[in-house]
């Protein structure tokens, strides 16, 4: 298995703290919570929850990229909503949309977030 590999990218949110955006493991690729970054100004983009997961879904996206990933091959996603029962549907729809059947295994759960709707981690597997 051997190590740990950083995937950092300017093409996703930054890091807001001491985390990295992905980690490498073995066949498996961890990312951290991204919320709806910008990556170029690091501020928050979109006034409900149906963009800001669309943001929050690129961002994802673009650290599955830098690691040769797509939506396909990420096998489990946690999602954090700040309005749990609220916006679910919203949500789920906009998320969705990057998939296809089999879906990923998901947990989703409301939480209280620092001034964003949404917040998603995945993991990916690489193994072919």
């Amino acid at each position: 298995m051997g190590g740990k590999q950083e995937i950092r990218t300017s093409a996703g949110a930054p890091p807001v703290g001491a985390y990295s955006q992905g980690l490498v493991v073995g066949d498996f690729l961890h990312t951290s919570g991204m919320g709806p970054l910008d990556p170029e100004t690091g501020q928050v983009t979109g006034d409900d929850v149906a963009a800001q997961t669309h943001r929050t879904m690129r961002n994802l996206g673009a650290v599955l990229e830098a690691h040769g990933l797509t939506f396909d091959d990420v096998i489990k996603a946690t999602v954090h909503l700040q309005n749990l029962k609220q916006d679910f549907a919203a949500y789920n729809e906009a998320y969705k949309s990057y998939f296809t059947p089999p879906y990923p295994v998901r947990t989703t759960v409301g939480s209280d977030l620092m001034d964003i709707l949404v917040e998603i981690d995945f993991v990916a597997y690489k193994g072919r």
